[in-house]
């Protein structure tokens, strides 16, 4: 490989390393710095070959064209300017930085002093002008690789762009799901392409899962307080290579062979159906605050990737509770997001993004703002408009619970729903209002602005805090295996232990569990909105009591598919077959009190005794049972809640009704029915403590 003596001008669009015309093109954002250069390295990433000064800079944009070079060039990048942490300038050419947008990355990281552009152990710290640190850390540092196009089949190609109002998410580690699946091969397990193999496919059908949310996979790297305990960032929400799946959930090493099984694993997924969601965290970097390393965008132009502090440029603005916030009210920063989503979308077929602490990405001078420039480019722009878009919708700043406030495309997870439905079942005191609230979309929340139901996304639990199994088996978080004393993970988290703290034999206490955990899934299956279910939930997977298992790379963090819950897993499938055939428990529009147009659907709330509720009965604590009958289309469905801690009568009006689903199982023990489950009008129904019912009517019918 002949290297050029020098690299001719380039073009400054698209950002990155891109093959074209024979050979390749840099594009790389420094809009402060004084010199970028761009370095190239042998194979293995270990002998700098050639240094080139690029082209510079155009709009903030420094570039090179490389003739007669082509795919696996090894490269990083060194950026010239200022070391004024005052104005917020770190520069410190010493350092060599990863390209923000590199497709493939080379090497191992590990953390050294040597990444730091400042002395550590210096009296001023990073603050000081005299503490900048000569060191070259290029030896130690990751690179670069550009990167050939990807072959095979093109996995937008499938795509099954499924309607929002028919979604059901599935949020699951990559590694966790298939780790410890018996049906997986020992050699796939805990990788890419176990998402695709088909026992793991046939469990998500099994559900009627057809969306999975995947925990962040984007190259990531351990934080510094974990590697000093030889232990591991799990979930991967420490992102540096934005553009590159992490080689730890591969097979093989090489990057090309990592972005193949990716892709590989969204085609056949697309095939069975199944949408695939990216969980991406485009608010802070690994890079920390003031005293953290200068691994890539810190050094390529910290005044312009990080929002600093208006008093003093020399620190950090942290709004996410890592350090750092990344500044996406810049232009620049702002493409780089973009330009990293169409990367995904393009050339790895997924079909959307759940945005970790999503209100940074609207976030501007003046606050979060729902029509930041951000966000209208998503929406204009011709491929991302047609993926879906989810936001958590908040983050650490003082105004920084956003539900509800995002545009229009964008579902949000909604945790008040969590948070009311946990409630409601664990008797904890929520109030029917609040609940039925809940259970209808959050209309309190999301209906304006022309926003749908769907735009409530669902969730019992999440990766972050107890499953399900454990939110009803223990009342206080167990955190110690994360080595921080127990104080990581949230504290008062909703959950209760029913009497026993963690697995008992107490026969009593595991049926109050069991009815709960049965109750809280049939109410996530049949509530408007878009249900999300957390990986193994549907068979009572635990993780002992940790709330907080960020770092439990091991079978506490891994599914235990060898203790599932059979009975469960039946049920758990069961509610959510009656939701995809049932049109009324995920209706597109908002439900109504009286029928105005033809596609509204109807709701009327009743006491258990079948009369009307009135305005004192929504927030008495004395009574929690409740029933609502939903019709629309000439169908009508009944809804019956218990709470309560024994079995009460429903008197049913409006029937002749079919039992569709007990959540207890229980209920044909105390209540005659025909053999084909039917209930006759008028004849009360005993409905089991901690239970919900649904029932269905016989034959179409009309408002009486």
């Amino acid at each position: 490989m002949k290297l050029p003596d020098t690299p001719q001008a380039g073009r400054g669009h698209p950002m990155g390393s891109t093959l074209r015309d024979g050979g390749v093109n840099f594009a790389v954002m420094a809009e402060h710095a004084s010199k970028v250069e761009l370095c190239l390295f042998d194979q293995d990433g270990q002998r700098e070959l050639r240094r080139y000064a690029l082209h510079g800079p155009e709009d903030g944009v420094w570039h090179g064209f490389l003739p007669g070079l082509g795919a696996g060039l090894v490269y990083g990048l060194r950026a010239h300017g200022p070391y004024q942490p005052e104005q917020g300038h770190r520069f410190n050419a010493n350092k060599l930085l990863l390209d923000p947008m590199a497709r493939e990355i080379v090497g191992h990281f590990g953390w050294r002093a040597e990444h730091h552009g400042y002395t550590l152990g210096h009296p001023e710290g990073p603050r000081g002008v005299d503490g900048f640190d000569p060191r070259d850390n290029a030896p130690y540092a990751l690179k670069s690789r550009v990167a050939a196009p990807l072959t095979g089949p093109d996995p937008r190609s499938n795509a099954p762009h499924h309607p929002v109002d028919r979604l059901l998410i599935y949020e699951a580690h990559v590694k966790g799901l298939t780790m410890q699946h018996p049906a997986v091969p020992p050699e796939l397990r805990g990788r890419y392409a176990a998402l695709a193999h088909p026992a793991v496919v046939a469990h998500l059908k099994q559900l009627g899962v057809n969306a999975i949310e995947l925990l962040p996979l984007q190259f990531w790297i351990d934080e510094v307080h974990l590697a000093d305990k030889g232990m591991r960032n799990y979930w991967g929400y420490n992102t540096l290579g934005f553009c590159c799946p992490d080689p730890r959930l591969a097979q093989a090493q090489d990057p090309a062979a990592i972005r193949a099984e990716f892709r590989a694993a969204v085609h056949a997924l697309h095939e069975a159906g199944i949408e695939v969601l990216l969980d991406v965290v485009f608010n802070h970097t690994p890079e920390g605050n003031e005293f953290g390393p200068t691994l890539s965008f810190r050094g390529l132009d910290n005044a312009i990737w990080y929002r600093l502090q208006h008093d003093d440029r020399s620190r950090h603005e942290n709004l996410t509770g890592c350090g750092n916030t990344l500044n996406c009210a810049h232009p620049r920063v702002s493409q780089f997001v973009l330009d990293a989503l169409r990367v995904w979308v393009a050339e790895m077929g997924v079909d959307g993004f759940r945005f970790d602490l999503a209100p940074v990405l609207g976030r501007g001078e003046r606050g979060f703002g729902a029509h930041a420039a951000l966000f209208t480019a998503m929406r204009q722009d011709p491929l991302l408009a047609s993926v879906k878009l989810i936001a958590e919708p908040w983050d650490a700043a003082y105004d920084g619970y956003q539900l509800g406030h995002f545009p229009g495309p964008f579902l949000e997870w909604n945790d008040r729903f969590r948070d009311a439905a946990r409630s409601y079942w664990l008797g904890t005191g929520v109030s029917r209002g609040e609940f039925a609230r809940r259970l209808t979309a959050s209309s309190d929340v999301f209906h304006h602005g022309q926003r749908l139901p769907t735009a409530s996304v669902n969730f019992i639990a999440c990766h972050d805090g107890f499953t399900l199994a454990d939110l009803t088996s223990y009342g206080k978080k167990h955190n110690h295996g994360n080595g921080e004393d127990n104080r990581d993970g949230r504290d008062n988290e909703l959950c209760a232990n029913f009497g026993h703290e963690g697995p008992t034999d107490d026969a009593a206490v595991n049926e109050r569990r069991r009815r709960v955990r049965r109750a809280l899934l049939a109410t996530l299956a049949f509530a408007q909105g878009t249900p999300m279910l957390n990986a193994g939930d549907e068979f009572a997977n635990s993780q002992q009591g940790n709330n907080n298992a960020y770092c439990q790379d091991n079978p506490t963090g891994w599914l235990d598919w060898a203790a599932a819950d059979a009975d469960l897993l039946a049920f758990t499938a069961r509610c959510f077959q009656l939701r995809a055939q049932e049109v009324l428990l995920r209706h597109p529009r908002w439900l109504v009190a009286e029928t105005r147009h033809t596609r509204d659907a109807q709701v009327e709330w009743l006491t258990p005794a079948g009369h009307g509720l009135q305005s004192a009965d929504w927030h008495s604590s004395a009574q929690r049972a409740f029933a609502a009958v939903l019709q629309g289309d000439g169908r009508r469905l009944g809804l019956l809640f218990n709470p309560e801690a024994e079995a009460m009568p429903f008197t049913l009006v409006q029937g002749p009704w079919r039992l569709m689903l007990d959540s207890s199982g229980v209920l044909h023990e105390t209540n005659p029915m025909r053999p084909d489950g039917e209930l006759l009008p008028g004849q009360p129904l005993i409905v089991p403590a901690h239970s919900l019912v649904l029932l269905a009517t016989l034959e179409t019918c009309t408002w009486i």
